[in-house]
C-alpha cells in the first residue's frame, strides 16, 4: 500500500511499503516523487530548473554552457541516474536528509552546497558555483524535493551506492579489460571517450577516462564505490555482472589516464582514510598500488590489529 503526504495542492506518492514473501518482515522502500506533483509556482519553477541542471548540466555549465563554462561536459545524471531518482543508481533519496554532516574527507561539517560543488570540482572536473547563484539554489531545491519524505538522518533502502564485499585478491585490470571490451565498449567506445552528440552538446554515454571524465578526486575513483555502482547499474538497464567482474572492470577503468589534481586538505586525520583511497600519504605501510587495487581486507585487518 502507499502512504500519501500533502504537497501544497493535491498529494504525491511518497513511498511504498514492500512485504517479504514470508510476511514476517515489513520494510519501507523509498520511491521518488512524481515530477507531475511539482507545484506550478515560483518554488516549483526553481525545482524544475534544478532538475534540468542535473539532467543537462553540460548545456548550462559545460565547455559551451549558456550560463557558465565551469565543467567538463558530463551531466550530473551520468552518475546520478534518472536525475538522481533511480533505485541504487546513486540517487538523492537521503542526500538532503543527511546534510549538513561531518565528513572525514574534509574533516569539517559540510553543507549541501559544499557537497554539490565537490561534485562539480571532482566528478565534473571543473570549478565551483557561487553558493548564492540561482543555479546552486535550484539544484538544492530539486535535491530537497527528491528526498522530502525521508526523515533527517535516515538512509532508506536503495539510496546511495551498493556496497560489495571486498575481494580476497587484488582487482585485476587485465580481466577488467576483457569485461570492458565485451560489456562496456558498445556504449562508452573502444577508447573510453563516450558517445557525444554535437547537436545537443551532451554525452549520450559519458567518457570513462581522459580530460572530459572525472578526475582522481572523484568518489568513484575509489574502487569500492565504482565497483558497487557498476554492479547495481551496468550495463545500463541490463545489470548482470558478477561481483568479480564489477571489481575488475572498475579497476581497469580507473587504471586509465585522467586528470590528476591535488587535494591536499583531504583526510586531515589519516586514520579515517578508507583503505581504497590511493593518494599518499597513508597511516599504514601498505603501497599505493594496494590502496588502489587491493586486496583491501588485509589493510582493514591490519588497522584493527593496531
Amino acid at each position: 500500500m502507499y502512504f500519501r503526504i500533502p504537497l501544497l495542492s493535491g498529494y504525491i506518492v511518497a513511498g511504498v511499503i514492500a512485504m517479504s514473501v514470508s510476511c514476517k518482515r515489513v520494510e519501507h522502500v523509498w520511491t521518488a516523487p512524481d515530477t507531475a506533483s511539482i507545484p506550478h509556482n515560483t518554488s516549483g519553477d526553481l525545482i524544475r530548473y534544478g532538475r534540468d541542471l542535473i539532467v543537462h548540466t553540460a548545456v548550462y555549465l559545460g565547455p559551451g554552457g549558456k550560463v557558465a563554462a565551469i565543467s567538463n561536459g558530463m551531466n550530473c545524471q551520468n552518475c546520478h541516474l534518472e536525475a538522481g531518482t533511480k533505485f541504487m543508481g546513486n540517487n538523492y533519496a537521503a542526500t538532503a536528509a543527511n546534510y549538513p554532516r561531518y565528513r572525514d574527507r574534509s574533516g569539517t561539517i559540510e553543507s549541501l552546497d559544499k557537497r554539490i560543488n565537490d561534485c562539480l570540482i571532482r566528478s565534473l572536473n571543473g570549478s565551483p558555483l557561487d553558493r548564492k547563484s540561482r543555479e546552486m539554489q535550484a539544484m538544492i531545491a530539486y535535491i530537497e524535493w527528491v528526498g522530502m519524505t525521508v526523515n533527517n538522518g535516515a538512509k532508506p533502502p536503495g539510496s546511495g551506492i551498493r556496497e560489495l564485499p571486498y575481494l580476497l585478491r587484488a582487482a585485476d585490470t587485465s580481466k577488467g579489460r576483457l569485461v570492458f571490451e565485451s560489456k562496456c565498449r558498445e556504449c562508452h567506445g573502444a577508447d573510453g571517450m563516450g558517445k557525444y552528440d554535437p547537436l545537443t552538446k551532451e554525452y549520450v554515454y559519458p567518457p570513462l577516462w581522459g580530460p572530459r571524465s572525472y578526475n582522481n578526486g572523484a568518489g568513484i575513483f575509489r574502487l569500492s564505490k565504482f565497483a558497487g555502482y557498476i554492479k547495481a547499474n551496468m550495463p545500463l538497464n541490463n545489470a548482470h555482472l558478477t561481483d568479480e567482474e564489477a571489481w575488475d572492470v572498475a579497476a581497469f577503468v580507473n587504471s586509465q589516464p585522467r586528470t590528476e589534481k591535488l587535494f591536499e586538505k583531504d583526510w586531515p586525520d589519516l586514520n579515517t582514510k578508507p583503505p581504497d583511497v590511493a593518494t599518499v600519504p597513508f597511516a599504514d605501510t601498505f603501497s599505493a598500488m594496494q590502496h588502489k587495487y587491493g586486496p583491501f581486507g588485509v589493510i582493514v585487518k591490519s588497522r584493527k590489529k593496531h
